[in-house]
């Protein structure tokens, strides 16, 4: 292109001052700059293309790498189940050489490019994910599985030239990308929902190959000894019932899976080796028996963990019922609220299940499920997140079974309740008559917790609240809630102010009294300021102690080490002092030994 756009300027102008050029010089000359554009371009594609490059780095927590692992299982699975069936079922290998050549070669691509992208995965090194292509390089150098993935990517198949095409167990050497595959089985069990499941799966997985490694073992010792040679060995493939590929597999199959298995009920060996092969068919079926029932048993354990704690609950709760003669009707509603819990999966307990997450994981799950719950309080819109953050931690779910009442009327109002799920109703005195009904999403009891200044209620409950079915509610104690505000103190006053504009609405603030009470709120004030500031001084004076503490031990090390160092100065000092002795002893007795020959 760049030789096209030059080429109208080959004409010379009609007039022109400048000398003339010989012939063939001005066109050496273009070719030169051409040639300097074409090596200045490549450089910039050569530079962008490194660029791009050094910035391909994998990190290993991406559902890209996932996704390769899945890819390079299923090239590792191929090679495991099919390249042994081929180099023992001679059949199967000639009638479809072409497809297996294809799938065989496809399998190494991806073989190589899984070297590349093992040689650009990062690892966490301080927390931090490790770009440098030298440390990504040396660390990957450094495993045994590199060593495995130089075996596995050998190009023995050139043996093909000597040996023809249909000799797979060249490609033997395939099967040892084994450690990729375990890769994606661990991820996958980490990532899917039902763990148990999926370990049930993969322990079945394993048993399928070594059966069919077993058979596929059994047919290429019975070609060596010959077909039908024997009872123990393959009958002979002439038969017609037995030159089928599919009956032959499957025959092998067959006894594969009884020999493992101990079974039995097969022909007995008759030759040595015969003996020996079955030998260790018993064995090996032994350890898969012993494998199976003891991964079986935990797995089902495992899944059944829940169930048994819980049931565990249920029979706890049973016998003290029993032992204190409880009631019949109040054990029945104890047992069907236990009932409730579990068919309605709400039997976990949040807290414990969390309380393996850090602080910051288990906030962000909190927020998940109940921000949204909790910003339908009226007190709490348009609060400060972070005080809704506080909130959502300290929520604490509850069930309550059908009659039962979540408060009463002149209850001191210790907690405030969020319903969930369900319906309760706001009932007269009698239990009957109904006022008003409270659905999902509502809330109560967010006034007598705040305890503000001129209430006529004070903290008390104004109405009886009863459950109509089973219902689910959150909770928020008042302790909690003055423990998150007292760290906010803006949103405790903005908190006040709304409860009494909801109080003002609904006439049940007397102004005149909002005086009165000031002398007593100001003393809770206080004694919270205290508590608070108690609790502040503890907290620095735990600090001060631990930076004392360490400044000490420091210290004590700066002591001992010119200690040390002092001690070695006496002692140069004292063997310069000894030498200087000793000097001054040989001359003066020189010079008396000159005194005397005079």
């Amino acid at each position: 292109m760049i030789v096209c756009q030059l080429w109208p300027d080959r004409r010379r102008p009609e007039s022109t001052n400048e000398p003339e050029q010989r012939p063939g010089e001005g066109r050496g000359n273009r070719f030169q700059k051409i040639n300097k554009t074409n090596l200045w371009l490549e450089d910039l594609l050569l530079s962008l293309f490194r660029r791009k490059w050094d910035l391909f780095v994998v990190s290993p927590s991406d559902n890209a790498y996932y996704r390769w692992l899945f890819v390079i299982a299923i090239a590792v699975l191929y090679n495991w189940f099919l390249v042994v069936a081929r180099a023992c079922f001679d059949q199967l290998q000639v009638d479809n050489y072409v497809c297996w050549l294809v799938l065989d070669y496809l399998s190494d691509t991806v073989y190589l490019m899984d070297t590349c992208v093992r040689l650009r995965t990062g690892f966490l090194e301080q927390g931090l994910l490790v770009k440098d292509h030298g440390k990504l390089r040396d660390s990957y150098v450094r495993t045994l599985q590199f060593k495995l993935d130089v075996l596995s990517m050998l190009p023995t198949d050139l043996a093909y030239i000597a040996t023809g095409i249909h000799t797979p167990q060249l490609r033997f050497n395939r099967l040892l990308r084994f450690p990729r595959m375990f890769e994606f089985f661990d991820r996958t069990e980490t990532r899917t929902n039902y763990p148990n499941i999926f370990r049930i799966c993969n322990l079945v997985l394993y048993i399928l190959v070594i059966i069919h490694w077993n058979a596929c073992i059994y047919y290429a010792i019975s070609k060596s000894l010959g077909f039908g040679s024997d009872s123990w060995v393959f009958p002979n493939s002439s038969k017609p019932e037995f030159s089928s590929l599919t009956h032959s597999y499957v025959y092998c199959l067959y006894w594969s899976t009884l020999t493992l298995t101990t079974i039995g009920e097969m022909p007995a060996p008759v030759r040595d080796e015969e003996y020996l092969f079955v030998v260790f068919d018993f064995l090996v079926g032994v350890l898969i028996f012993a494998t199976i029932v003891g991964n079986v048993g935990s797995m089902i354990a495992n899944m059944n963990a829940t169930r048994a704690e819980f049931q565990a609950r249920i029979d706890a709760i049973k016998h003290y019922m029993h032992f204190r003669k409880v009631s019949r009707d109040l054990e029945t509603r104890v047992i069907k609220w236990f009932d409730y819990l579990w068919t309605n999966k709400k039997a976990v307990d949040e807290q414990e299940v969390l309380k393996n997450l850090p602080n910051k994981l288990r906030a962000e799950i909190a927020i998940n499920v109940h921000l949204e719950t909790l910003k339908k309080v009226r007190i709490f819109q348009d609060c400060e997140a972070g005080l809704l953050v506080e909130l959502v931690l300290k929520l604490q779910p509850q069930v309550f079974s059908p009659g039962d009442y979540i408060c009463r009327k002149g209850d001191i109002g210790k907690e405030m309740y969020i319903i969930k799920e369900g319906k309760l109703a706001v009932v007269a005195d009698d239990g009957v008559t109904q006022y008003a009904l409270l659905t999902a999403g509502s809330c109560f009891g967010e006034i007598s917790i705040l305890n503000i200044k001129g209430s006529k209620m004070g903290n008390r409950r104004t109405a009886n609240i009863r459950s109509l079915g089973y219902s689910d509610l959150f909770c928020l104690s008042k302790d909690d809630l003055m423990e998150a505000v007292t760290e906010y103190p803006d949103a405790k006053t903005v908190l006040e102010e709304r409860g009494r504009e909801i109080l003002m609405k609904e006439g049940l603030l007397d102004e005149n009294a909002e005086s009165g009470g000031l002398e007593k709120e100001d003393t809770e004030d206080k004694v919270e300021r205290l508590e608070t500031g108690l609790d502040t001084l503890q907290t620095r004076f735990a600090r001060l102690l631990n930076e004392y503490t360490h400044t000490q031990q420091r210290l004590k090390q700066r002591i001992t080490l010119l200690e040390r160092q002092l001690n070695q100065t006496d002692c140069g000092a004292d063997d310069e002092g000894d030498t200087w002795t000793a000097n001054k002893g040989e001359g003066g007795s020189q010079t008396a030994r000159q005194e005397k020959v005079v």
